[in-house]
């Protein structure tokens, strides 16, 4: 079967032989004559499974003893709640940057456990840029800086991360997790939804340092708290299983393609031949995101109307490329080139977006 050129921004593109494993493995896993959806989590095939996805975040991204992996649901959305809920009090603030509608989703939820202060606005600059380190307005003492890595509405992403004089940075990674090596230890919490850059939808991964977790509110239900996963390795209930044996299926690829530093190469040479075709035709493509700020993961642009954005996206169908279309609120031409896009993919849509400039401009 020919695979697709799949540029969705998420549930994404996986890994062929993350895919392909689980093929192989579906109905008779491990020797157990189960499917691993099938077989209790309390067993010693899945808690190896477990526990090998959870090494395996470990050694990718270097973290230290005093960083938990948990394993989570209900997306990066959850968080936005959870955060504040275990971290935030009513006489206290948190500085958020609002940078992208996932971000405004999060501020919205933490408003109802304590103060907010906008530490920068990207409605001022239409949400086309990142802010500099000098536009951030941060409060002393905040007990948290919030902010959202890559955004994939906007196509915008963070390529040096706020400093914040040691106050803990929360961020939503959830779209460009593991796309490049970067230092863990000023991230109190990192989290990320599975679906864009690391497995199916279906489980969040959360990391969160022992000093923030000390901070957490202890009167919060049980599932409202982030110790609860820590004390019971993420097992207090049934975890979305399938999904992390997949998670650990993408990470095995991810170590065997060299780690993260050379998935940075990988996802840079791919972005750079997509935005290099659109920079070489300024008359026909345009890119309407700072260049600083441009993200390398969801490559966002315009073509001189409507109706050329929508024959563009009819023609890539055909070409069996998936995805193409801009998100629904701002409209436009979106390529997703997550870790698992492969370099074929990256090459054919380039290739596509000149022969369409040519042929219609």
């Amino acid at each position: 079967m020919a695979r697709a050129y799949n540029f969705y921004p998420g549930p994404a593109t996986l890994p062929l032989p993350a895919l392909e494993r689980a093929q192989r493995e579906l109905i008779d896993w491990e020797g157990t004559g189960t499917s691993v959806m099938e077989t209790s989590h309390r067993s010693k095939e899945y808690d190896a499974v477990h526990n090998e996805t959870i090494a395996l975040i470990r050694e990718l991204l270097g973290l230290g003893e005093n960083f938990h992996v948990l394993f989570m649901t209900s997306g990066a959305s959850l968080q936005f709640a959870l955060i504040p809920m275990n971290l935030l009090a009513k006489d206290q603030t948190a500085d958020y940057l609002h940078t992208g509608s996932w971000s405004k989703k999060a501020i919205t939820e933490a408003k109802l456990f304590g103060n907010v202060n906008i530490a920068f606005d990207g409605e001022t600059v239409n949400l086309m840029r990142i802010p500099k380190q000098e536009e951030l307005n941060l409060t002393p003492g905040a007990r948290y800086v919030h902010f959202t890595s890559n955004n994939t509405i906007k196509g915008t992403q963070f390529h040096t991360f706020p400093e914040t004089g040691g106050v803990p940075l929360c961020c939503d990674m959830s779209s460009d997790f593991m796309w490049r090596p970067f230092d863990p230890s000023p991230f109190g919490i990192i989290y990320a939804g599975a679906q864009k850059n690391l497995g199916p939808s279906g489980v969040t991964v959360v990391i969160i340092r022992d000093d923030v977790l000390a901070q957490c509110k202890a009167e919060n239900p049980t599932m409202m708290k982030y110790q609860t996963y820590v004390d019971k390795n993420s097992l207090f209930n049934t975890p979305p299983c399938f999904n992390i044996y997949m998670v650990r299926n993408v990470l095995l690829w991810v170590k065997e393609m060299g780690g993260l530093g050379k998935m940075h190469e990988h996802n840079l040479k791919k972005a750079g031949m997509i935005y290099d075709a659109i920079d070489s035709n300024p008359d026909f493509f345009r890119a309407p995101v700072d260049k600083d700020s441009r993200s390398m993961m969801n490559i966002v642009f315009r073509l001189p109307s409507e109706e050329l954005e929508a024959k563009f996206v009819a023609q890539g169908l055909e070409r069996n490329m998936l995805g193409l279309k801009g998100h629904r609120s701002v409209g436009g031409c979106r390529i997703s080139v997550y870790n698992s896009c492969p370099m074929e993919a990256a090459e054919k849509v380039t290739e596509f977006m000149k022969e369409f400039a040519k042929a219609n401009g």
